[in-house]
């Protein structure tokens, strides 16, 4: 069997199922002192090699980043977000534009680059959180500084920084739109017919999953309160 093909399976063994991945993942901007796993960052890093790309030209660089006085340059050219600098990880989603650009043209360079990087960037947000481990996405900082600190080549463009390490906090639930202000049907403002059927409220399971997040959500703020 391929070795690519020996990753992919064991990249599916999940520890939680897909929708809670997506459902329970927080920013977290506070970490322990604690390093991470190889093996884990290892996991991360194909899952973002895993995301799809325009052409699948795969036009990203992920650079890892631990060294404490890389960690403090990009946390002040992240205009002073100390916190980033807790984090035993910053991995930079780096862009190969003209590699679009070559195929695509403008719209490959402005457009689907950046869409690519933020596809990868997801995954590995996503496979930190079924990992154990929390993370932020940071898009704010200057990209000039960045590029410089990581010696990246002219032509490759930093899009991102993700702080990975074990979350020292728990974050509460943000605050989402409501399914029905953001999905319409066929047209805009098309309302979609029994949301409730189509949201799957009515079934026992999700309503107990309902319930027993609003008990979690609960408890969390009670902590909080009381801390």
């Amino acid at each position: 069997m391929r070795l690519e093909n020996l990753v992919s399976k064991h990249i599916l063994k999940k520890k939680m199922d897909t929708e809670t991945c997506i459902l329970t993942r927080r920013s977290i901007r506070k970490f322990k002192k604690v390093g991470v796993d190889m093996e884990k960052i290892g996991k991360i890093i194909e899952a973002g090699r895993a995301a799809p790309s325009s052409g699948n030209l795969q036009n990203w660089l992920f650079i890892l980043v631990d060294d404490p006085g890389k960690k403090k340059a990009i946390t002040e050219a992240c205009f002073g977000q100390d916190w980033m600098q807790t984090a035993p990880l910053l991995i930079v989603v780096c862009a190969k534009p003209t590699e679009a650009q070559r195929f695509y043209g403008i719209r490959g360079e402005r457009l689907y680059t950046i869409q690519n990087c933020a596809a990868a960037a997801e995954n590995m947000l996503l496979m930190a959180h079924d990992q154990g481990l929390g993370a932020c996405w940071v898009g704010a900082f200057d990209e000039e500084k960045v590029r410089d600190i990581i010696g990246l080549f002219k032509e490759g463009r930093p899009q991102i920084i993700l702080a990975v390490g074990y979350a020292d906090e728990d974050p509460l639930a943000p605050l989402k739109l409501k399914f029905d202000n953001v999905a319409y049907w066929n047209k805009w403002w098309g309302r979609i017919k029994d949301i409730n059927v189509f949201m799957g409220y009515n079934t026992a399971a999700k309503i107990r999953r309902l319930v027993d997040a609003g008990k979690s959500a609960l408890e969390k703020a009670r902590k909080k309160i009381q801390k």
